[in-house]
């Protein structure tokens, strides 16, 4: 079979696919249901899932996870990897309670924070972009020297008060906006106006920012061109190197933007903030669909992989489980995801 005969087999494969078909070969349709179907379930199993105050709390949780899960996404894309953000995490939370402690407002401390988490995203990319070095050596590197930062900032004591300004940060980080359902009191007698947690309003903000900026952007057709074949995005005029320290500079920004709202949502920061997150949300973006080879990866998938999590984690203490089992299931939905998108890629030729 010839090369033009194969190409135009695998056109007509894409064209004649329907909307259906489409829909079932995406994997974030059925981590989608797999959420949906877990949300059911624990509704059916238990009365406390879909309580207002446990609903609140998943939907802050897996925000945290969820808004850094943006960046990591955009990271994987590139074929690189960034084992760095709970790190950042922590570097972002201590600079605004140090800061805060100290009694300047937030106003100061939050771009000071920002300032800080973009500073480590620069470093990562400059030395993965330019110095030529692999991006999990250097950013598990990173890892341990943002945390080592971290301890030296607070001298590794608690810190628990903000200054003058610590209840507009603790507003910012767990506090809500109530969503008036009371329209639906015709149909469910017994609704109540639902808690927005704040840090899931900045999460979908940030996830149509990220979306439209990996769809419709140049930026963003540089990334899965990089992570699709670098050679061939350096020989089309891509600026691969500068691309390569944007997207870590933006997953580090992400995680800052998480550490400052931790630490509105937490009132105290410790040094163990962030600690383990890195897996977490490398975990969200690839069940979400992001491919570690690069390539692949969306916005709506980070979100959708984060909610899972969470809600697993959610599931098992509402049920009883030990949450030892957490790593189980998560582990068991990594595989699944890197079964499915190789069973897809397979069927059609790619």
């Amino acid at each position: 079979m010839s090369a033009d005969s194969t190409l135009k087999d695998f056109i007509d494969q894409r064209t004649h696919q329907t909307p259906l078909s489409w829909l079932v070969s995406r994997q974030i349709f059925w981590v989608l249901l797999a959420a949906l179907v877990a949300v059911v379930a624990m509704t059916m199993l238990t009365d406390k899932f879909a309580s207002a105050n446990n609903l609140f709390n998943v939907t802050r949780n897996f925000a945290f996870v969820a808004i850094v899960g943006l960046g990591m996404t955009a990271v994987i894309i590139t074929g690189g990897i960034d084992l760095s953000v709970g790190s950042t995490v922590l570097i972002s939370a201590m600079t605004t309670t140090v800061i805060m402690h100290a009694g300047l407002p937030i106003t100061v401390a939050l771009p000071a924070a920002m300032g800080a988490a973009l500073i480590v995203g620069a470093i990562n990319g400059s030395l993965i972009a330019i110095a030529g070095m692999p991006p999990f050596v250097v950013t598990l590197g990173m890892m341990s020297i943002a945390r080592s930062i971290g301890m030296v900032m607070s001298n590794n004591a608690l810190i628990y008060e903000f200054g003058p300004d610590q209840a507009l940060l603790f507003s910012m980080g767990g506090g809500s906006q109530l969503l008036d359902l009371t329209f639906l009191k015709g149909i469910f007698p017994g609704v109540a106006p639902l808690p927005i947690p704040n840090p899931l309003i900045v999460m979908a903000v940030l996830a149509l920012i990220t979306g439209f900026a990996l769809r419709w952007t140049r930026w963003g057709r540089y990334l899965f061109a990089i992570g699709g074949n670098e050679k061939a995005a350096v020989l089309t005029g891509v600026p691969v190197k500068a691309v390569k320290i944007s997207v870590y500079m933006f997953a580090a920004l992400c995680a800052g933007i998480t550490g400052f709202l931790e630490a509105g949502w937490l009132g105290s920061v410790t040094t163990g903030l962030g600690s383990g997150m890195e897996l977490t949300v490398i975990a969200a973006s690839v069940i979400g669909g992001a491919n570690l080879a690069g390539g692949a990866g969306t916005a709506l998938g980070a979100v959708v992989g984060a909610a899972l999590i969470e809600i697993i984690r959610n599931s098992l203490t509402l049920l009883g489980i030990s949450t030892f089992w957490q790593g189980t299931f998560v582990g068991s939905f990594i595989i699944l995801a890197v079964a499915f998108d190789r069973l897809r890629n397979k069927d059609t030729g790619e």
